[in-house]
């Protein structure tokens, strides 16, 4: 017994030393985001500021359009709920409706996985460019209305929905849209927080697909915002952490209040 609580105690120290280390590069990206400039030449350099300054985070607002670029975000991340309701629609279709190649199609869907988005971004721009939709909001949120991953964790999870629950809603007079809202969801609700928390980051931290198919800045995103900090404020740390601390620290206050809803929604669709 002595010797387990041993280990244990060390183990436990390891795991408080590495998420220390961890979380210095964050700590000092925070602390340096209310720095004035002079305070970034100090040796040794300091991680909690000796004159804490607003004035960093108040030069994002006002010197850059970083309203635009958090008004744009924000869009993404609605439509992208928007989306995550098709993700479910598509799942309960594979998991409890019958139709010729189902299987096929849904294989199909799935090998989709495997191809990395880089190589699709080329055709899906062509397909963007020919609907008119380069440099617009709906060119930017179309493709990622829905995603093979999310279509797969829902068709796994509904698949366990016993399918006489359903007819016998069917039988009392309840519509297919009213049974996906009434019976259907409730009972994914672990499934659908994860996959809203996963949604809320990925469109949250977009940048990418936004940097190709915008070429107005009243279009980019907070990310690409950021991106702009490098170039043209390349020498104002100050302004450059304030930045990536506005990105991080939303994610991170979000993943804290619901881990457990993440790690419970991967462990009951892994059971399922």
């Amino acid at each position: 017994m002595a010797v387990k609580k041993i280990e244990k105690g060390v183990m436990v120290t390891l795991l408080i030393l590495g998420g220390i280390l961890m979380m210095v590069p964050f700590i000092w990206m925070l602390g340096s985001s209310f720095k004035p400039e002079n305070e970034f030449t100090v040796i040794p350099p300091t991680i909690i500021p000796h004159h804490p300054t607003w004035n960093n985070y108040s030069r994002l607002f006002t010197e850059m359009d970083f309203f635009v670029y958090l008004k744009n975000t924000l869009i993404i991340v609605i439509c992208s709920f928007v989306g995550l309701f098709l993700n479910a629609l598509a799942g309960y279709a594979f998991a409890k409706f019958h139709f010729p190649g189902k299987n096929g199609f849904f294989y199909l869907i799935l090998a989709t996985m495997m191809i990395p988005g880089q190589v699709t971004m080329i055709p899906t721009y062509l397909i963007i460019n020919k609907m008119g939709l380069v440099n617009t909001m709906a060119g930017i949120v179309l493709p990622g209305l829905v995603g093979a991953f999310g279509i797969f964790l829902f068709r796994q999870f509904m698949a366990t929905i016993p399918t006489d629950l359903i007819e016998a809603a069917r039988l009392d007079g309840s519509g297919e849209f009213r049974i996906f809202f009434t019976l259907i969801l409730p009972v994914v609700k672990p499934v659908f927080a994860v996959q809203a928390i996963l949604t809320f980051i990925g469109a949250w931290n977009s940048f990418l697909w936004p940097l190709i198919i915008a070429n107005d800045e009243k279009l980019y995103t907070l990310s690409v915002g950021l991106s702009l900090l490098k170039g043209q404020y390349g020498t104002e740390f100050g302004l450059q952490m304030a930045g990536a601390a506005f990105m991080v620290v939303p994610i991170i206050i979000i993943f804290t209040f619901f881990q457990k809803h993440i790690i419970e929604g991967y462990t009951i669709s892994g059971m399922k």
